[in-house]
């Protein structure tokens, strides 16, 4: 069986499948581990051993074909930066080490430096980060744009409250997850007012005066928009209130 399709079975919850997988490559990671600390590495007492073994099953949890290519060569990866990690926090009372101490040779005999390479794939995620979450702030300030909304607006949208805005974030959620609402708002470019006031624990005055607001909401629940959704922490659960 391929690698990919063991790892995506794996993934959907097969723990029988996953305990064989790491069992049948324990000798590889062992000599991963020991490749990387240029030492013979005993898996029954080096602590180094435990952490790449850890690090490959956080390797299986994480891979993706997609992104990530070859699955041994990101399982390395992912026990690499873990083995630095350790490495650190080993040395936290040593200020200066040397770069040149973590230097090893891959399979080619070529030398190769974990720690910059952690470094430099660090750097590339936060970079990635950054920019991902750029892209999304620009795509979502023109949704808002559509509804006669700006990005810039939302602060003062927002409920001073900290109970009212989190009623507001709630409400929001549960237009968002009625496929009847969101039509009716993506279609028209307003809520549906009525339906709202009947079937939520809030009273119209209120959904009109906290329309543009929950609108912004609404769009964030129901939209792509992963990083603006961790920045509200939108509850997962609409709770049921008296009306406002």
């Amino acid at each position: 069986m391929p690698v990919e399709i063991t790892i995506a079975r794996i993934q959907q919850g097969d723990v029988k499948l996953r305990n064989e997988f790491i069992t049948n490559y324990q000798p590889l990671i062992a000599k991963m581990t020991s490749r990387f600390c240029r030492r013979y590495i005993d898996p029954t007492r080096d602590d180094e051993y435990s952490i790449a073994l850890m690090a490959f099953d956080e390797a299986i949890n994480q891979y993706s074909s997609d992104a990530a290519g070859s699955f041994f060569g990101f399982a390395e990866t992912v026990i690499r930066r873990r083995l630095i990690d350790h490495l650190r926090r080993e040395n936290r009372h040593q200020p200066h080490i040397p770069y040149s101490a973590f230097d090893v040779e891959d399979e080619e005999n070529n030398l190769i430096n974990p720690l910059e390479i952690h470094q430099s794939i660090e750097r590339y995620e936060r970079e990635k980060l950054r920019l991902d979450r750029q892209q999304e702030i620009e795509e979502y300030a023109a949704k808002l744009a559509q509804f006669g909304i700006s990005f810039r607006e939302l602060t003062k949208l927002s409920p001073k409250h900290r109970d009212a805005r989190e009623k507001m974030i709630m409400i929001g959620k549960s237009i968002a997850a009625n496929e009847q609402w969101m039509e009716t708002l993506m279609q028209k470019k307003m809520l549906p007012i009525k339906e709202l006031s009947e079937h939520l624990p809030v009273s119209r005055k209120t959904l009109e005066r906290n329309r543009k607001y929950l609108i912004a909401i609404a769009l964030i629940a129901g939209g792509a928009y992963p990083h603006l959704q961790d920045y509200l922490r939108l509850p997962e659960d609409v709770g049921r209130e008296e009306p406002l």
